[in-house]
């Protein structure tokens, strides 16, 4: 064997050989076999009546989604992030940590860039997360690249043209295993606001002067005002596919007496409708004031994008990528049946790296109760959900009818608009309670109902605005003082409010912390003691909720049951990096010189025939109530030395602890199965560790694959 640094270099000056000697003319190429990307059709193509072909040379802007890497760790991570206890606990990663360790890989990337450029599409951009990767053409490149026929329809229900790919989209098989879907394959796709107006209850017009519930009676109402917090320190992104005008929003302060940093916008994808907004001014402008009458100091960013699939996916991944908010209102929404499920896994996909990060998510439910789609394709037939409202990974909110006394909550009822129901997209997460299968919603609620509705200055005068829009951005100034409070007691922002949420209201603190709205219904769900589908668990009590959730920092770790599970993230080293290892200097390898023992990646330690030391780390927690907790790994020993003196070894720890110790004694032709018990570590963090050690003659190379921790 020779030094392990020659090997590499001849293994790296054949290729070129092996390349030339292995190649295949393209003319005698086989056509490479491609792979179906479930849920990539419209499903307003199947309502709608096709007009004829899109033009061959009509140019299409697309966004390729990846998927991310080990998502079983991912899960395991997000569950332990959020629960009290666990060593995780609020230990939230930067975007640079989350895609080292569960975004696609570089090289994932540069494939999937490579084939769109084969294909004569030019890639615009790769989101900084390495989630998306944008690209545009002529329909004729597009329908080559993504094996589509795109088509020109005519939505009855809306009597709007579109065009849309006629079936699912495809992509050669090698390209499968990365590519999580496609979206702007159609233009059918829009999201709405979810915004009311008193008007379509009671007739009411714009004016000069407030009429309708301001600060002083929604902080009052909700205790807003007794949590001792102003949102001082922390930012809200408002997520938005319209723009608004700042003197509207200085209106709305003058008028309260209201005072905080100004609002700025970030654009996505170039969208910038400030200088001219539309339909959707007041919506904008909505979800500004009522954040600014409930944390007046919060910074705002409001992030706009063009209204499609493609601006929507973009817009979650700058948002995370950027990571410059804790809390994300939003008020724009589709009915699920009439979203493209491909577009909202990429979403929820950004939704997740959010969660990871410590950043908290409130979407509105939808205004028109259990049948959300009665303004879209699939119509008012249909019991139907909103999203993003409907993914489990924030926090949907409903609406209520709320009664005052003065400035102080008097009753409340559920609005029979508010949206709920049960998805058909996502399962039911863990933290949530109830029969099915399947994700309910809300999980929350607070005032949308227009009768009991707001009062915002916009487009230059006074109006009542009410629906589920309302009532997110009120749940976004919530979670903002709440940032301020926990960052004054030391402990972890909210993060991904939902597990917390939840943990309260099944708690003994329900009471306190929650207004638990009884009466009321929408189309199919009536309101309720406890969960429902129209409130979720109620309305916030802010200084109640506030102090259940920051007592929840000193929860004991759990102490019952233990899910059998893997452990060790990316234990067979085939995502190309080390993380999230931590290791010396070229331990993850991928030369032929010392094969895997399983795909092409291994982690070599040492192999040098010089004086060396190689380490290989991972961090594990074991949970608590796990009897069993079994390490193995696949070793194998290559040496040079001879005799029966142990010259160099492998030494494997846990928390300092040897575990076991192998040398150039052991060394063997193949791989052997190794195996180590953790057991005792059972609730706590543990750091295994390998470190090789080589003296300064002869090479011994200690190459370890397809590490795992199975607890149960």
């Amino acid at each position: 064997m020779r030094p392990r640094s020659l090997a590499l270099a001849a293994a790296i000056a054949v290729l070129p050989l092996t390349a030339v000697s292995l190649g295949v003319s393209t003319a005698q190429a086989a056509p490479a076999p491609r792979v179906a990307l479930p849920n990539t059709v419209n499903p307003a193509v199947a309502h709608s009546e096709k007009k004829g072909d899109v033009p061959a040379e009509q140019q299409i802007s697309v966004a390729v989604s990846l998927k991310l890497r080990d998502t079983d760790a991912l899960d395991r991570f997000l569950t332990a992030v959020a629960t009290p206890g666990t060593p995780e606990f609020g230990k939230y990663l930067t975007p640079e940590q989350f895609t080292a360790r569960f975004g696609p890989t570089q090289a994932a990337v540069d494939q999937v860039k490579t084939y769109l450029a084969a294909q004569g599409l030019t890639v615009t951009e790769v989101s900084a997360n390495r989630q998306v990767v944008s690209a545009h053409g002529t329909n004729a490149q597009i329908s080559q690249a993504f094996g589509t026929h795109e088509s020109s329809y005519l939505d009855p229900q809306q009597q709007r043209a579109f065009f849309a790919n006629d079936a699912a989209a495809s992509v050669p098989a090698d390209l499968a295993g990365v590519v999580q879907g496609v979206s702007g394959l159609d233009n059918h796709a829009v999201r709405k606001n979810r915004l009311a107006k008193p008007n379509s209850v009671t007739p009411h017009t714009a004016s000069s002067t407030p009429s309708g519930f301001g600060p002083s009676q929604y902080d009052g109402a909700y205790n807003l005002n007794k949590t001792g917090a102003d949102g001082t320190g922390t930012t809200v992104a408002l997520w938005e596919f319209d723009g608004y005008s700042s003197s509207n929003l200085t209106t709305y302060d003058s008028q309260y007496g209201l005072s905080g940093p100004a609002v700025s916008t970030v654009s996505v994808d170039g969208a910038n409708y400030d200088s001219a907004p539309g339909q959707g001014q007041g919506e904008v402008e909505l979800d500004s004031e009522i954040v600014r009458g409930a944390a007046p100091k919060a910074t705002q960013l409001v992030y706009e994008a063009p209204n499609s699939d493609q601006g929507e996916i973009d817009m979650a991944n700058k948002i995370v990528a950027d990571n410059q908010v804790s809390v994300v209102s939003i008020s724009w929404g589709s009915c699920e049946p009439d979203t493209t499920a491909a577009s909202m896994t990429a979403v929820d996909n950004a939704f997740k790296q959010a969660a990871a990060q410590g950043i908290s998510i409130f979407s509105a439910s939808g205004d028109d109760g259990s049948r959300d789609c009665t303004r879209s394709t699939s119509g008012s037939s249909v019991k139907a959900v909103d999203f993003p409202a409907s993914s489990p990974h924030q926090t949907g909110v409903g609406g209520t009818n709320l009664q005052v006394s003065g400035t102080s909550y008097s009753s409340e009822s559920a609005w029979s608009g508010a949206g709920g129901g049960v998805s058909t997209v996502f399962n039911k997460p863990t933290w949530q309670t109830g029969t099915g299968t399947m994700r309910t919603v809300p999980d929350v609620s607070s005032n949308a109902d227009p009768a009991s509705g707001f009062a915002i200055y916009t487009a230059g005068s006074w109006q009542v605005y009410g629906g589920t829009s309302a009532a997110a951005p009120l749940w976004a100034g919530y979670a903002a003082q709440f940032n301020q409070k926990a960052k004054a007691a030391g402990q972890p922002v909210l993060g991904e409010a939902n597990p917390k949420l939840y943990a309260v209201a099944t708690g003994s603190g329900y009471a306190g912390a929650f207004h638990d709205v009884t009466s009321g219904s929408n189309q199919d769900f009536p309101a309720g003691t406890g969960y429902d589908q129209v409130t979720g668990w109620g309305t916030p009590i802010a200084d109640g909720l506030t102090t259940a959730l920051l007592g929840g920092g000193t929860t004991p770790p759990p102490t019952g049951g233990c899910t059998a599970a893997q452990l060790v993230g990316n234990g067979g080293f085939e995502t190309g990096t080390a993380a999230p290892w931590t290791t010396s200097s070229g331990v993850v390898d991928n030369s032929s010189s010392q094969p895997a023992h399983s795909g092409s990646w291994k982690a070599w330690l040492d192999g040098y025939g010089s004086a060396h030391t190689d380490t290989l780390s991972q961090t594990l927690s074991v949970p608590a109530g796990c009897t069993s907790a079994s390490l193995t790994f696949w070793l194998h020993i290559d040496t040079a030395e001879t005799g029966t003196t142990a010259y160099d070894k492998l030494t494997v720890q846990a928390n300092g602890t040897t575990l076991a110790t192998y040398s150039n004694v052991n060394a063997a032709a193949g791989y052997v199965k190794r195996t180590l018990d953790l057991s005792s570590f059972a609730g706590k963090t543990v750091t295994v560790k390998f470190t090789g050690t080589e003296d300064g003659s002869a090479q011994t190379s200690f190459v370890i694959d397809d590490i795992a921790l199975n607890v149960n």
